[in-house]
């Protein structure tokens, strides 16, 4: 499509601005319109080819969206403001564009394909989508999906045991690193108990994206432009990554059976390049003894994604209870896991609950306990985790300085990422080797 119809919505200012190079590119104005009513009536009425809309509210909503994707319209949004940006990207608009954009941006959204960066602000060269309608905010900062090919992505479950020991935080500001590395990302809540990874990133979960995807997973139907669809985008400068929501309602779990699950990490394998699961803590499988043999299990899913999983981060609390707990399932986990790449994280490290020397003390208790002998400890920060939660962030948007941020930053590029090649460097005559730097 070199010429399109164009359906616009935009401030004056902004479509003044814009006329003499839409005619100059031979594009056809087909309508205006002030209101998102408005909007819905022109496509009501005909099919232009592209909607450029303001990101306001009232030029953009939920409902435009929808309809421009029933269509198979592209829709371009764009900002004049911080709170314009913020309100499409939480409505899961990916076309987001300043108001004060030159055509030279905006046009190739418009022809061929979309172009869409490998993240946010990422100069590198661009890849164009296959979907001809508008495409999610997820669609595709940093979304490079290898369905038929060989290649398969790496799934990280991180599991704790009961007592809130930071599963979901952990399992968060892991995808976040990741992502910041440069790799593709996607994080699937998979807890049936209490998935709280929407709530924590601000996210809505309505319509729980990884419910969604087992279902389609159950009639073969989980493509890479469903999962695109059905998955939110976590948008960051500095390293966004796609999300697949949990149940919101606990009495949803049927939906999560074992081969769903299963199902659906083998096609979360092929479509992104990194799968963290944020599991639930149950590990019981005696459903089946005190009921019929096929009924389904509430700890499928949770089983099915330890199972898959090529690393599990086992997380526990850095206190006498939290260790305690951590300490007697650790024995169940062995016995469900079948990988041996087993990190162990001890969240929350502080003297107020474990007296002098917590991390000596942590140490102690885990090798002569549990016979672990290498864990990571994660500094308690108050403050900077209750900072990401109020604002719906990562403690790498929230607080890049924070302690926690940083030992867990330090985990992840030391045992969940791969080595970096070394690469010969010279240096005054003499050859010198050093590590290939990841993004920062």
């Amino acid at each position: 499509m070199t010429v399109a119809a164009l359906a616009l919505a935009l401030p004056r200012r902004t479509e003044d601005r814009l006329l003499a190079d839409i005619v100059e590119h031979g594009h056809a104005i087909v309508a205006r319109a002030a209101t998102v009513p408005d909007l819905l009536d022109v496509l009501s009425e005909g099919t232009p080819d592209v909607v450029i809309a303001g990101a306001a509210r009232d030029t953009l909503s939920a409902g435009l969206i929808a309809a421009c994707d029933a269509r198979g319209i592209r829709l371009i949004a764009l900002a004049e403001t911080d709170a314009d940006r913020r309100h499409a990207v939480g409505l899961g608009l990916f076309e987001v564009l300043d108001a004060s954009a030159a055509w030279s941006e905006i046009q190739p959204l418009i022809i061929g394909g979309i172009v869409i960066p490998s993240r946010i602000e990422d100069p590198s060269p661009p890849v164009a989508a296959s979907r001809t309608g508008s495409a999610r905010a997820g669609t595709a900062r940093g979304g490079t999906a290898r369905t038929g090919t060989a290649r398969t992505g790496t799934v990280i479950a991180v599991w704790g045991p009961a007592g809130s020991p930071g599963r979901t935080t952990l399992a968060i500001n892991i995808a976040a690193e990741i992502a910041a590395a440069g790799h593709t990302v996607v994080l699937a809540d998979i807890d049936t108990y209490s998935g709280s990874v929407a709530p924590t990133l601000g996210m809505l979960d309505e319509a729980p994206g990884f419910a969604a995807a087992c279902r389609l997973a159950g009639s073969d139907s989980l493509t890479r432009s469903e999962l695109e669809r059905i998955a939110q985008r976590y948008a960051s400068p500095s390293g966004a990554f796609w999300v697949l929501t949990g149940i919101g309602r606990p009495s949803r779990w049927p939906e999560l059976s074992g081969e769903r699950v299963t199902r659906t990490i083998d096609a979360l394998r092929h479509w992104v390049d990194y799968v963290v699961l944020d599991t639930g803590f149950s590990l019981e499988s005696d459903e089946e003894i005190s009921s019929d043999l096929f009924a389904p299990r509430r700890n499928a899913a949770t089983l099915a994604g330890l199972r898959e999983c090529d690393h599990v981060v086992a997380c526990g609390l850095a206190d006498p209870v939290g260790m305690s707990r951590f300490l007697r399932a650790w024995v169940d986990l062995a016995e469900v896991i079948t990988t041996d790449r087993v990190s162990v994280v001890m969240n929350r490290v502080r003297s107020s609950a474990v007296g002098l020397d917590p991390r000596g003390q942590v140490v102690q208790a885990l090798r002569r306990f549990g016979g672990i002998e290498s864990a990571v400890l994660v500094p308690q920060d108050q403050q900077g985790t209750d900072a990401a939660v109020l604002a719906g962030r990562t403690l790498r948007d929230a607080a890049p300085k924070s302690p926690a941020r940083v030992r867990i930053r330090r985990f992840v590029r030391a045992e969940l990422l791969p080595v970096p090649a070394q690469v010969p460097t010279r240096r005054r005559g003499r050859v010198w080797w050093r590590r290939a730097e990841t993004a920062s």
